[in-house]
């Protein structure tokens, strides 16, 4: 920055007020008592204090205060893991076992001591079912009604279809009559009893009589 001196035809009072410069033009006596000091420089000290205040607060000003993120910014946000545990499904109801007849053990006794067929076959309640079965150890439907004739001496049909053409039908069976029925044989121990080879997973045993219009027949 150039720095001159001051005439008195354009003297001025720079006065430093703030961060602004005055310049007030001087005529008449002051600039006449400025005269014998014509030949003396002034000083640039507030000029350049004014100056460079004023260069500073416009280098302040241009910065600008506000700060952006750009809309490119990528930000990374941990976020802890979280993991669901499904419950396991309910356990399916348990199925109740299928209610088997239980025959009452008086009648069992009063047919036992009433029939000798009945008696016979009592003696192997328990035997397992087994398919073609005709032994004490296993026995099918027919193969165990034709067992226990066979041990009274009486000669009966290996299969069940078989006995629809045996002895006599009756209407009124007693116990040892035997019990015919599409693909099964019973042999009759009183009323709603009867003791047979049920079926695979069963043995022979008294229970009630399941057949639905059975045919009774009486062997002699």
């Amino acid at each position: 920055m150039r720095y001159g001196y001051l005439r008195a035809k354009s003297r001025a009072v720079i006065a430093a007020a703030g961060a602004a410069m005055v310049m007030v033009p001087l005529t008449g006596a002051a600039a006449a008592t400025l005269v014998t000091q014509d030949e003396a420089p002034v000083g640039p000290t507030a000029a350049i204090v004014a100056e460079e205040s004023a260069a500073y607060g416009e280098s302040i000003a241009a910065v600008s205060t506000t700060v952006t993120a750009s809309s490119v910014a990528e930000i990374d946000i941990e976020t802890p893991e979280i993991k669901v545990k499904n419950d396991p499904p309910p356990a399916p109801a348990p199925v109740a076992p299928r209610a088997q007849p239980v025959a009452n053990s008086s009648d069992v006794k009063a047919a036992i001591s009433g029939s000798a067929v009945i008696a016979e076959a009592s003696k192997y309640v328990g035997v397992p079912y087994v398919g073609g079965g005709a032994s004490p150890s296993g026995f099918d439907c027919s193969g165990f009604t034709s067992y226990v004739y066979g041990k009274l001496g009486i000669s009966l049909p290996r299969t069940s279809g078989a006995y629809y053409n045996v002895g006599t039908r009756v209407s009124s069976p007693q116990p040892g009559d035997i019990i015919v029925s599409p693909g099964h044989l019973g042999i009759y121990a009183g009323p709603n009893l009867q003791i047979d080879a049920p079926r695979p997973g069963k043995s022979v045993q008294f229970r009630g009589i399941w057949q639905s219009n059975p045919v009774y027949v009486r062997v002699t």
